[in-house]
């Protein structure tokens, strides 16, 4: 049979005879899953977008190796409407708290009512109002990450006095972060598992075929939390990765899932038996499927080039998701598919069914529009990369910046209480550069150094030499304004540009603003790795799939142009606060870097996987009939409708972690989106089929040794037999539209 005799035909046919023994396997993995794979959450980090090998990171470690670390990790500010910080009442409900503090846990913490910080040091931990208090709390772990398990239980004994009371500071903001994301993002899933049930089937036009993509889907989510946590015994994995990394294997499982299924019933359609239709789905829709999400391993392969731990969790996790998924498609819904047979049509539903017309010379709409743009491919062209050229301008306007409190709801307790500390307390808005100075410095020299440092820029408020140890010295640079603020960017580079103390062997400067100033110059410098070896992957990727050298740079120029528009967008909405109001978020003025790699990696690779499916039922037909026009129209027409029920399902994935509260779940899930509804339409609908026609012949352009190469390993749809005969067929050349 035709249908077995390529690998992913015998794959197929193996499946459906050992169809049994493969479910038995899943329903076990599905049952150790549910157990052991739930538990990933305890196991990953909160933290990671630091550079390890930056100066601003090398600065922490060497003030924490040599002086220990001395930094304020949280804050908690008390409040009460009716007492002053004067009252009794008050300071005994903050001293009865503090004075349960661990020792432990907590290595440090000073109050207001502590007599050797000084009258002016005690002042400066009231409110202007004197209704408030801020207790600065140095946790005793010995690493990021033990501190932030310290904090769950700290935050307990200061939460738990008769004030009203408010945590900060950078650990707080983290945990908070970390915690709402885990519980946006399941909540998410729940809320829509049920509204992609109802699409399914309302694409399907019956419950049982429905129910088979979700059911992929299902088993994705259950199989990526064991992968990630399988992970974090190899590597640091981020709760962000977990929470990116599932609900896109969600969204891309049931897309694989749509794909396979409409195959299978198209086969069925041709009257085949059962074991021919599984066979003939994995060898076509099963093979399309599995380098298709190639092309997404090889977006999340690109994140492994950044410094960033976060970054490149993300690209591990988002790999392993991606295997998981494509074993999901091609094994376990093959033989879920060979069990049901038939009865996939069972349950149907007075709707129409998402399946390509066979009848002979049946045209559909998708046809019609593919023949109506390319009459007119150079008008269709102009008018829709215009309108991506100008929306991709945004970029233009795009400021850096950093994840802190302004990411968080404005009601959460983290952000209300990091943001006290500026408007309530005389000196709370500063923020300060940490400096290590290395080596044998006097102290002259260095009280001469801090005092250059003092004078370096208006919003400096103090520079001091905080601690010194054995050839280190620890000097604080306290200024005003946000770390991400050009401003504060600048009085970084001065600070390091200033000529260093005599008798120091290096200055190195840490603090947030210098580690925001270290990570965007880590990702600028990633960036032409990431970018040359995800395109070269990717082009050598789509030759093996289309027997091409032009198809391949037409797609990946054409998804650079959509995800530029894309981006545009994002800067527009989150950055310029243009989608504020409706999606309940107030803008930052900058936006973070990483946020903007994890949406142009995914989304290219998301851009890509539609291309093959498109193309690879062009070629199909451009195979049959050589005809390059009627294979255009013929496969848009066959995959039209699949592929916009395929964007419009990941949409509906991708919008419900765009709802989140957390701003930077917004960005991702809103922005992926556009780029997804970008690409499926205008994109998918109108540039590809424009471009396709005024190349015409050279679309299939191949030179004679790359032409024996792809006759070897070519990867497309369409079985031996068709590949045979496309050399016969690329010589008839009715080119009519």
């Amino acid at each position: 049979m035709s249908a077995q005799t390529g690998l992913f035909g015998r794959l197929g046919a193996a499946v459906h005879r050992r169809r049994w023994w493969v479910l038995a396997a899943t329903a076990l993995f599905a049952a150790f899953s549910a157990v052991w794979g739930s538990g990933v959450f305890s196991d990953v980090g909160d933290s990671g977008f630091e550079d390890p090998g930056s100066e601003s990171y090398r600065a922490t470690r060497l003030l924490e190796d040599g002086l220990g670390h001395d930094g304020a990790d949280l804050v908690a500010v008390f409040r009460s409407d009716e007492l002053e910080v004067t009252d009794p009442d008050f300071a005994d409900a903050v001293a009865g708290v503090t004075g349960d503090l661990p020792e432990d846990l907590v290595a440090d913490y000073d109050t207001y009512l502590d007599a050797d910080l000084g009258e002016v040091g005690r002042g400066m931990l009231v409110s202007e109002d004197a209704h408030a208090t801020y207790v600065p709390v140095t946790l005793a772990g010995g690493s990021h990450a033990e501190r932030l398990h310290q904090y769950g239980d700290v935050a307990e004994i200061l939460e738990s006095g008769p004030l009203e009371t408010r945590l900060g500071g950078s650990v707080a903001i983290e945990s908070e972060l970390s915690e709402s994301a885990e519980a946006d993002v399941v909540r998410a899933e729940l809320v829509t598992l049920p509204v992609l049930l109802l699409l399914l089937v309302v694409i399907f036009g019956g419950l049982v075929a429905g129910l088979m993509p979700l059911a992929v889907g299902g088993l994705a989510i259950l199989g990526s939390l064991t992968l990630l946590r399988a992970l974090t015994h190899a590597t640091e994995v981020s709760v962000f990765a977990v929470n990116v990394a599932t609900i896109l294997g969600l969204g891309l499982a049931i897309d694989y899932g749509l794909f396979m299924v409409s195959r299978f019933r198209e086969e069925l359609d041709r009257r085949q038996p059962v074991r021919d239709a599984v066979a003939r789905t994995v060898d076509t829709a099963g093979r399309t499927v599995a380098f298709s999400g190639i092309t997404v391993g090889i977006a999340f392969a690109g994140l492994l080039f950044f410094p960033q731990p976060i970054l490149k969790s993300i690209g591990w996790g988002g790999i392993a998701v991606v295997v998981f998924d494509l074993l999901a498609a091609v094994v376990f819904l093959p033989a879920l598919l060979s069990v049901t047979g038939r009865r996939i049509d069972r349950m149907r539903l007075p709707l129409p069914r998402l399946r390509p017309r066979t009848a002979p010379g049946a045209v559909g709409g998708w046809e019609r529009a593919a023949r109506t743009v390319m009459r007119f491919p150079v008008v269709s062209l102009l008018l829709v990369g215009g309108v991506l050229v100008a929306f991709g301008l945004g970029l233009s306007d795009t400021r850096l910046g950093s994840t802190d409190q302004r990411y968080l709801p404005e009601d959460s307790s983290s952000r209300i209480a990091t943001e006290a500390l500026a408007d309530d307390f005389p000196g709370g808005g500063t923020g300060r550069l940490d400096i290590a100075v290395v080596g044998e410095v006097d102290d002259e020299e260095l009280q001469e150094y801090t005092a250059r440092l003092a004078d370096l820029a208006p919003q400096v408020r103090r520079a001091a030499v905080e601690r010194t140890g054995e050839a280190i010295a620890h000097v604080v640079l306290a200024y005003e304004g946000e770390a991400d603020a050009p401003e504060t960017a600048d009085l970084v580079e001065d600070v390091r540009s200033e000529e260093p103390p005599e008798g120091a062997d290096e200055v190195l400067v840490g603090g947030a603003a210098a580690m925001q100033a270290d990570n965007v110059a880590a990702i600028v410098e990633a960036i032409p790795a990431t970018v040359g070896f995800v395109a070269a992957a990717t082009l050598v990727l789509l030759f093996l799939a289309f027997g091409s050298v032009v198809l391949p740079v037409k797609a990946v120029l054409m998804g650079a142009l959509s995800l530029g528009a894309s981006l545009g967008v994002v800067i527009w909405a989150f950055q310029e606060g243009a989608l504020s109001a409706m999606l309940g978020f107030e803008a930052v003025g900058t936006i973070d870097p990483t946020y903007l790699v994890l949406i142009t990696v995914v989304a290219f690779g998301l851009a890509m996987d539609y291309e093959l499916f498109l193309l690879s039922r062009v070629r199909e037909e451009y195979l049959r009939s050589g005809d390059n026009t009627r294979s255009v129209a013929v496969g848009l027409q066959r995959t039209g409708r699949i592929i916009t029920s395929a964007a419009l399902l990941l949409v509906v994935v991708l919008l419900a972690m765009g709802v989140s509260d957390l701003l930077f779940l917004k960005i991702i899930g809103i922005g992926l989106a556009m780029a997804v509804f970008v690409d499926a339409t205008l994109v998918r609908a109108v540039m590809v089929p424009a471009a396709m026609r005024l190349l015409g012949r050279l679309n299939w352009w191949l030179p004679g040794p790359l032409r024996r190469l792809h006759d070897r390993v070519g990867i497309s749809e369409g079985g031996d037999g068709e590949e045979a005969a496309a050399p016969e067929a690329s010589r008839r050349t009715p080119e009519r539209v």
